[in-house]
């Protein structure tokens, strides 16, 4: 007689042997789990908005992004804008948050962190900023010259898709230059933001948000770990920032940089269980400690992250695309686009300042010794990438919103971006085709360091071989 089968029925909707789970629930966690899968909805939403309005939509789209949502207390009014306001400037402000916590990982223990890793992108990012914006600036010398800022930005959920369509064939050290060169490319668009796309600054405001940023530093100091008290702090925070005149996206991300990127409780998980469990009973104060020491060695950044990542991956960007991206393509406004000095100034800075200033400046750096290029790097990669990284999409679109306030040149610009980045996307993809198979050309390398090793004499220097300079990494 056969043993019963037990079957474990999972309490989650994924988790079951239903229909709906195994056919809708893991592969839609499956598709949510995938970096690149942010690419896609990005690009759905940028679709539809494109169609909303060239298909009869125009002004319904227009007029539903211009409802005013205001807040009021009773008679006191608290704060009112448009809905293209509220995902512009309170849901982007959650994705710069995201942003910032970033950016304070890398710093604090990723790429970053090592000064002779972080070099090599770190030249070329600031060379994908510098070229970009003097192409722009020239084309519309004694014009509109405001939107440099717009063709410096990289869109990274674009470029990573891009890459990963070509699977193997990128070297692993290639995707960490371009995620770790996305990263210093944000800190410089935080920084244009701040500093040259703000108009009139009231102090008082100012103050109370620079006050409730120093409360925060004493209450870490303090030791005091209750996220809570800290999210309702970072939302007064949020709306100082905005009456101050400043952007309020910069308090999401000052707020990010101020989120501790190390764990609180440096014991080991195993410890902290046994410590618990030493016993021959656990109540429920000592499961609520051991809660609370697993929870603590994970970085705040790193909880917070995983917590709000899908939200601004598959919410928040794919809205701010659908609010933003919504541009006539008839004849009258593609003709007034190709005869805009402001549209050519962004498609070139694009398309030929981004690869041109990564290439150049990591190429200078190189000359002079300042970096060295990992194994299985080659200069093509590095134009690639270059190509690849004038993807600017939702920066470009965030700052050209900044910009300009004249609907024409706004269009215009984003009619530039749109067009650019199609055709960066695919100069970059047919580079990064031709650039050889950077897996294999990495494999040779170390094999070569082997059969090097092998055959030199064991109480001698070994040799190493030229051909491409040795990385840090």
């Amino acid at each position: 007689m056969s043993e019963p089968v037990l079957r474990v029925r999972s309490e989650t909707w994924s988790g079951g042997e239903t229909r709906s789970a195994r056919r809708v629930a893991r592969p839609l966690t499956k598709f949510l789990a995938q970096k690149t899968s942010s690419g896609f909805v990005l690009l759905g939403a940028t679709a539809l908005a494109l169609i909303l309005v060239n298909v009869g939509f125009s002004e319904q789209y227009h007029e539903f992004w211009e409802t005013n949502l205001s807040i009021d207390i009773g008679s006191k009014h608290l704060i009112g804008m448009s809905l293209h306001g509220w995902v512009n400037d309170a849901l982007m402000a959650l994705f710069f948050f995201v942003v910032g916590m970033e950016i304070k990982t890398e710093l604090v223990a990723g790429d970053l962190a090592n000064p002779q890793v972080a070099a090599l992108p770190v030249i070329g990012a600031l060379g994908g900023m510098v070229v970009p914006a003097v192409i722009y600036l020239a084309i519309n010398l004694g014009g509109v010259t405001g939107g440099w800022g717009v063709p410096m930005a990289t869109d990274i959920a674009f470029a990573v898709g891009v890459m990963a369509m070509l699977g193997p064939r990128i070297p692993q050290s290639l995707k960490l230059f371009l995620l770790t060169l996305a990263i210093v490319d944000d800190i410089g668009a935080i920084v244009v933001i701040a500093v040259f796309y703000t108009t009139s600054i009231s102090a008082m405001w100012l103050a109370l948000a620079v006050g409730l940023v120093a409360a925060i530093l004493v209450l870490r100091k303090l030791n005091v770990w209750y996220i809570p008290i800290y999210a309702v702090i970072g939302l007064v925070v949020w709306f100082a920032t905005h009456e101050s005149g400043v952007h309020a996206t910069i308090a999401g991300v000052g707020l990010g940089l101020l989120t501790p990127a190390r764990p609180l409780i440096g014991a080991r998980r195993g410890e902290a269980i046994q410590d618990i469990l030493a016993g021959d009973t656990v109540d429920p104060v000592g499961f609520r400690d051991m809660n609370f020491k697993l929870r603590e060695q994970v970085p705040v950044t790193g909880r917070l992250i995983a917590l709000f990542s899908p939200w601004t991956s598959f919410l928040v960007i794919p809205l701010f695309a659908l609010a933003n991206a919504g541009v006539k393509l008839n004849g009258e406004s593609l003709s007034g686009a190709m005869s805009s000095r402001v549209a050519w100034g962004v498609i070139l800075g694009l398309v030929v300042g981004k690869p041109l200033g990564i290439w150049s400046f990591c190429m200078i750096g190189k000359r002079f010794g300042l970096v060295s290029l990992p194994p299985g790097l080659k200069s093509m990669h590095l134009a690639g990438v270059g190509a690849v990284a004038g993807i600017g999409f939702t920066m470009a679109l965030f700052i050209s919103g900044l910009a300009f306030e004249d609907a024409a040149n706004s269009e215009a610009a984003v009619m530039g971006i749109l067009a650019a980045s199609v055709v960066a996307a695919i100069v970059g993809w047919l580079i990064l085709l031709r650039s050889g198979d950077g897996e294999t050309d990495t494999m040779n390398y170390i094999e070569s360091l082997s059969d090097t090793s092998e055959s030199g004499n064991s109480n001698g220097p070994k040799t190493v071989p030229q051909t491409e300079p040795v990385g840090t990494k």
